[in-house]
């Protein structure tokens, strides 16, 4: 039914002036912002052309799933131009990660690091074949 219908997700933040500015400059992704006041909302343009909806939420909670995989060639690569711009991977219990917050992969698990936007949602990179 829905198979060639153009679909997006999306998330909610609680401060829309901070997303813009950490997934626009930080992240470097493609950020269009539309409507006014109370209104207003973005759309992160992915690799491919794959949009995301990013909507202010007064009583946000961040996601308890990881929003975005940003599927990468070189996690420690990704993970060092990450800290150079501020980001701090995160650390989870029971997952066993390196002094850089990189969780290697092996056996089918990715190697992966998580990190969060300003208000708190997770995001990684990984790489599924390293």
């Amino acid at each position: 039914m829905f198979g060639e219908t153009t679909a997006f997700s999306g998330f909610s933040v609680d401060d829309l002036d901070a997303a813009r500015r950490f997934y626009g400059e930080t992240l470097g992704l493609k950020v269009e912002e539309s409507g006014e006041g109370d209104m207003r909302m973005l759309f992160l343009t992915l690799a491919g052309g794959t949009r995301v909806f990013v909507y202010p939420k007064e009583n946000h909670t961040p996601a308890s799933y990881t929003i975005l995989n940003f599927e990468v060639d070189d996690v420690d690569k990704a993970v060092d131009e990450l800290a150079a711009r501020g980001v701090t991977p995160e650390r989870y219990p029971g997952f066993d990660t390196d002094d850089k917050g990189i969780m290697r992969g092996g056996d089918g698990v990715p190697t992966i690091a998580w990190f969060t936007d300003p208000a708190g949602n997770v995001l990684s990179v990984l790489n599924e074949h390293a």
